[in-house]
């Protein structure tokens, strides 16, 4: 892997972590179009440790906030137990699923498949959304609308579906405005991430891998971060006046795209 595919899997690990249309669908689409094989999924899960960082750094004072409400109780300590109880589907289900996760997973017709059908989904979620007549902000979110987010943070596992689209998606179903939705969604992922970031990096091989090619993982993580941290500015300030449909509209396309380039590929 060079310096220039590096920088190009960063920008886009930093881009769609955030951005709605799936990082692990982009970056397994990624590695198919430019050939690359050798430490592709440990430099994915190096990608996330960059869009991991820049989560903490955009939000550190909601987590150090929401940290002091679990040992002492304040308007904050309902969610942030909230926000634990979410976390559990997306644990359980990835420690169940960890093996297809890297291998039968990977497959670029299933990215195109999931783009296509969840792009469907976001639309149906924008139509319900315009239709409520009440919304739930952040604080007031309730134990079902949570544990909902949790669950759809689970189906994530699979490439294309996007973790923070199911999330925010299953938020906008659920009555939270789009604001409560997106916020709810990245500070969600934070542990997730966090947690299959230290998982695998604690596995030897991977380690290995990023030890022989210190310079090109460095520079992917840096890119992941700095793109990222744009593209979490760009959501909350898009969904405050704008849907989803744009982003469902790419996924469509993208997914038929993908799904009639390949077909001829067996």
């Amino acid at each position: 892997m060079g310096i220039i595919q590096a920088i190009i899997l960063g920008l886009i690990q930093g881009l769609t972590e955030f951005i709605p249309v799936s990082s692990s669908g982009h970056l397994v689409l990624a590695h198919h179009l430019l050939g690359i094989a050798e430490h592709g999924l440990a430099y994915d899960v190096a990608l996330h440790f960059g869009t991991l960082v820049a989560l903490v750094a955009y939000f550190w004072k909601d987590l150090l906030g929401y940290a002091r409400s679990l040992i002492k109780k304040d308007d904050n300590t309902r969610l942030a137990y909230l926000l634990i109880a979410a976390t559990v589907p997306a644990a359980v289900i990835g420690y169940l699923l960890e093996s297809k996760a890297e291998s039968q997973f990977r497959s670029v017709r299933l990215v195109g498949l999931t783009m296509l059908i969840f792009g469907g989904v976001m639309l149906l979620a924008e139509y319900y959304y315009r239709r409520q007549a009440k919304r739930t902000k952040l604080d007031d979110i309730q134990t079902p609308q949570a544990l909902a987010m949790g669950f759809a943070q689970a189906i994530a596992i699979l490439p294309g579906v996007s973790r923070s689209g199911s999330t925010i998606t299953a938020g906008l179903f659920m009555g939270l405005d789009r604001i409560a939705a997106t916020r709810f969604s990245f500070l969600l992922g934070i542990p997730i991430t966090a947690g299959a970031v230290l998982k695998v990096f604690t596995e030897g091989g991977v380690l290995q891998s990023a030890r022989d090619q210190q310079t090109i993982f460095v520079i992917g993580v840096v890119t992941a971060l700095l793109s990222g941290l744009f593209a979490i500015r760009f959501m909350l300030s898009y969904l405050g006046k704008h849907g989803l449909q744009v982003f469902a509209y790419y996924r469509i396309a993208l997914g038929m795209l993908i799904l009639i380039l390949f077909s001829f590929n067996r």
